[in-house]
C-alpha cells in the first residue's frame, strides 16, 4: 500500500491551493479564524462559489453534478480547505455530505431530479432529525412516529440537538412507520420541508452563548408520501450508511491540523518571562503529544482514502477515525485554551450568535467558543462508548 503522493495527486493539490486563494473571500476567512457559528450567510455564499467551479460536492459522481473525483483527492482537498480556513461545511454540509450520497443512492429518480441540483446550488440547506430526547445514540429506540394517512403521512414526535434547523429550510428525518416489528426494522426516512405546517423550533443555547442546536417539535404534520426515501421500514439501513459517510469527515483531520498550526502560532506569540511559551518544555511535550496522535490518524486517514478507491468499504476504520478524532479534536481545543491563560476568559456574544474576546489578541478569538463547544465531539455523530460498542462488536464477536 503505498500512501504517498504521485505527480498527479500534487497538481491537484496545487490547483485547489491556487484556487482557494484567489476566490475565498478574505471576509469570510478572517471570520473563520476569529469565530466558531458563523453566519448562514457567509457558509452559503461559500457554496455558490464551490458550486460555479464544479466543487459543490467533492464526494459525489459526475452524473449527479460532482467532480468524480477519487478518495484520496477528496482528501487533498479537504486539507487545503482546512489549511485555507474555509468555513466549516455546517448548512451546506447536511445537504452535500449527508442527505446528498443518500438521495443518488437509494431516492427516486424524481427525488434526484429535484433536490441534487438544489443541494448543490445551495437554495436548499438541510438539517437531520435523528437524535430524540432518549434516543441519541440509541437510534433503534426513536418513538417519533409517521401514520400512513391516504397519500400522506402524519407525524408525530421530537427530535432534539438538531442543528441549524432555524437556518434551514429542508430536513431529513427518521421516523417509526411501523411499531409493531423489530426496532430497526420499523424505521423510514422522510424528507420534507421546515415550513410544514406543524413544526415548531425551538433554540438551544450551548455552553459557549451559541445559537446552532435546536429542539424540533412535529404536531401533526402532513406530508406527502413522495417524501419517503427508497423503502418503508428501510431508514435505519439509510441512516447506517450516512453515519459510515458521516465518519470519514467528522475526525476532522485537517482542520485538527490547522487548530494545532494556530497553536504553535499563539505558543510562538506568547511571552513568558524571557522566553515564549514555546519555548516551554511541558507545553512541548504537550503538543509532541497531540501530533503524535494526529499524524497516525493521519495516516489512518490516507489508507482509509486508499482503501475506498479500491472499492474496501471498512465501517471498522471509520469508527476508529470518529473515535481517535474526536479525542484529538478535543485535546487540542483544550491546550490552545489553557496556552491563552486569562485571555481566553473575556468573551461577549454577538448579535449574530457568535462571540468574540475584546480583550485578548486576535489570535485568540474563537478559541474559548471552540473549545466550549467541542466538548460535544465525542457525543455527536456516534458517541465513544457507542464507537467502542461498534470496535468491540467487529473486532470480538464479528459483527
Amino acid at each position: 500500500m503505498d500512501l504517498s503522493l504521485n505527480a498527479e495527486d500534487r497538481a491537484f493539490r496545487e490547483e485547489v491551493r491556487a484556487f482557494f486563494r484567489e476566490h475565498l473571500p478574505v471576509d469570510i476567512a478572517e471570520k473563520t479564524r476569529r469565530s466558531f457559528h458563523l453566519h448562514p450567510e457567509d457558509m452559503l455564499r461559500w457554496q455558490r462559489i464551490l458550486h460555479e467551479k464544479g466543487w459543490a460536492a467533492p464526494a459525489w459522481p459526475k452524473r449527479y453534478g460532482g467532480p468524480g473525483w477519487t478518495a484520496l483527492q477528496r482528501y487533498i482537498f479537504d486539507e487545503e480547505l482546512c489549511m485555507a480556513d474555509v468555513p466549516l461545511p455546517l448548512l451546506a454540509g447536511q445537504g452535500v455530505n449527508m442527505v446528498g450520497p443518500v438521495i443518488y443512492t437509494f431516492g427516486s429518480e424524481e427525488q434526484k431530479a429535484h433536490y441534487l441540483p438544489r443541494i448543490l446550488s445551495g437554495e436548499d440547506y438541510w438539517c437531520q432529525g435523528f437524535s430524540e430526547p432518549g434516543s441519541g445514540s440509541d437510534l433503534a429506540s426513536l418513538k417519533t412516529r409517521a401514520v400512513a394517512d391516504g397519500d400522506d403521512y402524519i407525524i408525530n414526535g421530537q427530535k432534539i440537538w438538531t442543528s441549524l434547523a432555524h437556518n434551514s429550510n429542508m430536513i431529513y428525518c427518521l421516523v417509526r412507520t411501523d411499531p409493531a416489528v423489530k426496532p430497526q426494522r420499523g424505521i423510514s426516512m422522510l424528507v420534507f420541508p421546515m415550513d410544514t405546517p406543524g413544526i415548531t423550533v425551538r433554540p438551544i443555547i450551548s455552553i459557549d452563548r451559541g445559537h446552532s442546536l435546536n429542539e424540533t417539535f412535529f404536531e401533526n404534520v402532513r406530508v406527502p408520501r413522495s417524501s419517503l426515501i427508497g423503502e418503508e421500514g428501510k431508514g435505519w439501513t439509510y441512516a447506517k450508511f450516512l453515519l459510515g459517510h458521516e465518519r470519514f469527515t467528522i475526525a476532522e483531520i485537517a482542520r485538527s491540523k490547522r487548530r494545532l498550526q494556530r497553536l504553535h502560532q499563539m505558543a510562538r506569540e506568547t511571552a513568558v518571562g524571557d522566553a515564549t511559551l514555546a519555548d516551554d518544555p511541558i507545553f512541548r511535550d504537550k503538543t509532541t503529544a497531540i501530533e503524535i496522535d494526529l499524524l497516525a490518524l493521519e495516516r489512518m486517514g490516507l489508507r482509509v482514502a486508499w482503501e475506498m478507491d479500491q472499492g474496501i468499504d471498512n465501517m471498522l476504520s471509520a469508527s476508529i477515525l470518529k473515535l481517535r478524532g474526536s479525542q484529538i479534536i478535543q485535546a487540542v481545543t483544550e491546550l490552545s485554551v489553557e496556552a491563552m491563560g486569562y485571555a481566553g476568559l473575556a468573551y461577549e456574544s454577538l448579535e449574530s450568535g457568535c462571540t468574540h474576546s475584546p480583550s485578548a489578541p486576535d489570535i485568540a478569538q474563537g478559541k474559548m467558543e471552540e473549545f466550549l463547544f467541542l466538548r460535544a465531539a465525542t457525543i455527536y455523530g456516534g458517541s465513544t462508548e457507542t464507537q467502542q460498542n461498534i470496535l468491540a462488536k467487529m473486532i470480538y464477536a464479528g459483527a
